[in-house]
């Protein structure tokens, strides 16, 4: 369930996150609350500086990729975290001065986003660095792991120092600024050594365009993308759906808000433990089903009668979102040739995350319309329609055979391989297609192996 941790690099780069993403959540849950504070309370403000955070991963997202892909990637890391890190200083000394406004939360937010859409695809393609491809999988989940336990102290933490503080938020901007020097010290700390890099891409033009045709070649890393694209478009909103089924449906406070948050956040947490067991690539079949599963979950928990009810069903709501996610974020780190790593897992990180910006105000749209319910219910079969239409797609030319066994209880999906192929014509559709659908990219050949010894695909 660990092995990643065996690796000496990960230890320190999973420990010194830990930290600064606990620092990370304290600045949300601060930055949030400055702003009300400013603006009167104001709904639209938050919701201003929500987008102004998050729309530069649809622009920048990209070239966080390129950056990854042709430079060391410890390197940028060390520069991206030390600029996040004067970022939250500048804003923590506005506030503790007494000299903040308005427009500096919005500036300093967007630059943040910035910053730390070149960070994210960094980030994520450096673990593969660090662990190499065997622990590959594991590492994924534990990172996940790690989000979702910094997502329970650290707003429990910043809600805790600004009451302490008489409702200064400066302090937890602060904290944030330190907990970066955490993580560079870490960076700085691994041995370069046991570092299992990729060899660096030249500069050229095109590579964007490179990553883009790269990935239509390759149907497997469509399907996930699109996939991920609908789940973080409509489903994962929990931030707007939890709060408003909170107030609007079962007329609770703020500490009850808190609590059902709480709930989603075990779940999460439990999911991504649960996807620590995973090794290898996850199956087609596994993202849809997963994504499935979440879509009608989130239905499920949108249709529950009372708070009660729907903190119980919070659970494994959560707890499905991250075994989805994870597994799409394995299934496209374990897809994609070493040197093409960084600029698609950008691209999916901008189909991941960049819909938020438009998916949110959809959902809150249908929320005040239609009542706070179809927040829920209306993602949810956003999710599940997207994982039907991927089955569909995906069954085109096979025999599928569900089974169900009375003793023990359990349902077995069974999918036919196509015909077999003759070796002349998969050699061509394999030379024009790249990588079959499913299958997990082999590792980088061994430099100190044996002349004339080759890599072979994993089958």
């Amino acid at each position: 369930m660990f092995a990643a941790l065996r690796v000496r690099n990960f230890r320190l780069y999973a420990s010194a996150n830990l930290v600064s993403l606990t620092g990370t959540w304290m600045q949300r849950i601060g930055q949030d609350w400055l702003v009300l504070q400013l603006s009167g309370g104001s709904g639209v403000a938050l919701g201003i500086t929500t987008a102004l955070q998050f729309a530069p991963t649809l622009l920048f997202s990209f070239y966080g990729g390129v950056l990854a892909d042709r430079y060391d990637k410890r390197r940028v890391l060390t520069m991206t975290q030390s600029v996040m890190g004067v970022l939250a200083l500048g804003l923590g000394l506005l506030v503790v001065t007494d000299a903040i406004a308005l427009w500096h939360v919005y500036l300093l937010a967007a630059a943040l986003g910035v910053a730390s859409s070149l960070d994210m695809p960094v980030r994520q393609s450096f673990v593969s660095e660090m662990v190499g491809p065997d622990r590959l999988a594991n590492a994924v989940s534990l990172n996940s792991t790690v989000f979702n336990g910094a997502r329970l102290v650290g707003p429990a933490l910043a809600g805790t120092l600004i009451g302490v503080s008489g409702g200064d938020t400066g302090p937890a901007f602060l904290v944030n600024a330190a907990s970066f020097a955490v993580t560079i010290t870490a960076l700085l700390a691994m041995r370069g050594s046991e570092l299992h890099r990729s060899r660096p891409v030249a500069r050229a033009r095109g590579q964007l365009r490179e990553a883009l045709g790269y990935t239509r070649r390759h149907p497997d890393l469509v399907l996930a993308m699109a996939l991920a694209f609908v789940a973080g478009t409509f489903g994962f909103n929990t931030q707007i759906t939890i709060a408003l089924m909170a107030r609007e449906e079962y007329g609770l406070g703020a500490t009850a808000f808190g609590f059902l948050s709480t709930c989603y956040a075990v779940g999460s947490l439990s999911g991504a433990l649960l996807s620590t067991r995973r090794s290898t690539r996850p199956l087609q079949r596994f993202l849809v089903v997963s994504a499935g599963a979440f879509g009608v979950l989130l239905v499920v928990a949108g249709l529950m009668p009372n708070e009660a009810s729907f903190a119980v069903a919070l659970v494994p709501t959560g707890a499905a979102a991250l075994v989805f996610s994870v597994a799409c974020n394995s299934f496209v780190q374990l897809g994609v040739a070493p040197e093409m790593r960084g600029r698609v897992l950008a691209l999916y990180f901008t189909c991941f995350m960049g819909g938020t910006p438009l998916g949110a105000p959809v959902i809150g749209w249908v929320s005040e319309h239609l009542g706070a319910r179809w927040g829920f219910i209306a993602g949810g079969l956003a999710c599940a329609t997207a994982a039907v239409v991927a089955a569909a797609l995906l069954a085109r030319g096979r025999r599928v055979r569900l089974e169900l066994h009375v003793r023990p209880p359990r349902a077995q999906l069974h999918v036919a391989a196509r015909p077999p192929v003759p070796a002349a014509a998969a050699a061509l559709v394999d030379a024009a297609d790249g990588e079959v659908p499913g299958e997990q990219v082999a590792r980088d050949p061994d430099p100190h192996a044996a002349p004339g010894r080759s890599a072979h695909r994993l089958r």
